[in-house]
């Protein structure tokens, strides 16, 4: 093999296989990445065992063939090369070696046979159909905060992504960890009909996000009951990232049953001016509970924290609404999680009384549901 391309493309696509390798395991060839050399473009192939990356960039191929490296210990030296560097890559004739030039540096890499590297993504997956990228990460970015991190729990520690009825059909986003929900609705894509609903694992949602956060156009989905597959496409029309990823093995809870029917209290806010007075004020909270209470009112909201290690604080902020008082406390973090989604110019809270569930509603956003529970303050 032996090929050369520029330090920016092969920067990018190893910043990529870094996230999905492990620095740390038992199973010397998954901390490499493998690197083939075909027609016009370098391959590259990381995985570890629950997902599988294979990014592929434009380089100058001399001669086709391919090995793998340590992942991180050539990221590092590709990093360290200079903008605008060409590099030029030749492995040796046993694939146990990697040499790397770039100007008057070299480098010569430990390599191993690409013959034992894994392939996760050799499956076909019966369902496929393609939606915008910002779709998806609208699915992801609005719901992700609220994934659980409890390890007992390990049938909410992802994104549930399935189908569900509103007035239509819409593909759907939940995420929960038993103390607040996020819920997101995206219209549904032509093909998605039929698609089970599978539970996407936490650092599979984020190297799914890197890939399309700057994203135009669409990007391509498929899924089995087990595993998932996210495509990116080329100006050309050939694939540039497939990341295949296993999906949680368990059953997502009927998520329908925490969303309360009976709410009739209706209060809104300024969303902006919410936050800030949320942070302000959580300020003086305790670490571990960090509660807010909310005073609610003729067109007022009080915010309050009252701390007997540290002191008090107080806030008022104007607020729409005409429903009897209302007392009612919550976690200040997950205030203001919620807040930090909202689109519109303002939040809008649908409560019932001070130890029911209470949603959280974007003014921007009908598509967006939030529940959140209720905590003494």
């Amino acid at each position: 093999m032996k090929l050369t391309l520029e330090r920016g493309d092969l920067l990018k696509a190893l910043n990529h296989a870094t996230s999905v390798v492990e620095k740390r395991t038992t199973i010397p060839i998954l901390t490499h990445v493998m690197l083939i050399a075909e027609g016009c473009v370098l391959q590259l192939k990381a995985t570890d065992l629950d997902i599988e990356i294979v990014e592929t960039v434009k380089a100058e191929i001399t001669a086709p063939g391919g090995c793998t490296v340590s992942a991180h210990m050539l990221h590092d030296v590709v990093r360290k090369l200079r903008d605008g560097a060409e590099i030029e890559l030749t492995i040796s004739k046993d694939e146990s070696r990697l040499q790397l030039k770039a100007g008057t540096a070299r480098f010569s890499l430990a390599a191993l046979s690409r013959n034992d590297f894994p392939d996760l993504g050799a499956s076909e997956l019966p369902h496929s159909f393609s939606l915008p990228a910002k779709d998806l990460a609208k699915l992801i970015t609005k719901t992700r905060f609220a994934i659980s991190t409890e390890e007992t729990r390990y049938y909410l520690n992802g994104i549930y992504l399935h189908v569900a009825q509103n007035a239509v059909s819409v593909l759907r986003a939940v995420a929960t960890d038993g103390h607040r929900l996020a819920q997101i609705d995206v219209p549904l894509p032509v093909g998605a009909e039929g698609i089970p609903g599978v539970i996407v694992p936490r650092k599979t949602i984020g190297e799914m996000l890197k890939l399309i956060a700057d994203m135009d156009g669409d990007v391509g989905l498929e899924l089995s009951q087990n595993k998932i597959r996210i495509t990116t496409r080329a100006a050309d029309g050939s694939p540039q990232v497939i990341l295949t990823s296993k999906l949680i093995d368990g059953s997502f809870p009927d998520y329908t049953r925490v969303v309360p029917a009976g709410n009739d209290k209706v209060m809104q806010v300024r969303n902006s001016d919410f936050i800030r007075a949320v942070d302000r004020v959580s300020t003086l909270s305790a670490d571990k509970g960090r509660a807010v209470k909310l005073t609610i009112g003729p067109d007022n909201l009080t915010l309050s924290v009252n701390n007997p290690d540290s002191g008090s604080a107080v806030e008022e902020l104007p607020a729409v609404y005409t429903d009897a008082p209302l007392e009612i406390g919550f976690n200040a973090r997950y205030l203001l999680d919620i807040a930090a989604e909202i689109e519109g110019g303002h939040i809008i809270f649908v409560l019932s009384d001070p130890s029911s569930p209470t949603i959280v509603k974007d003014e921007g956003n009908d598509a967006a549901l939030y529940v959140l529970m209720p905590m003494r303050c």
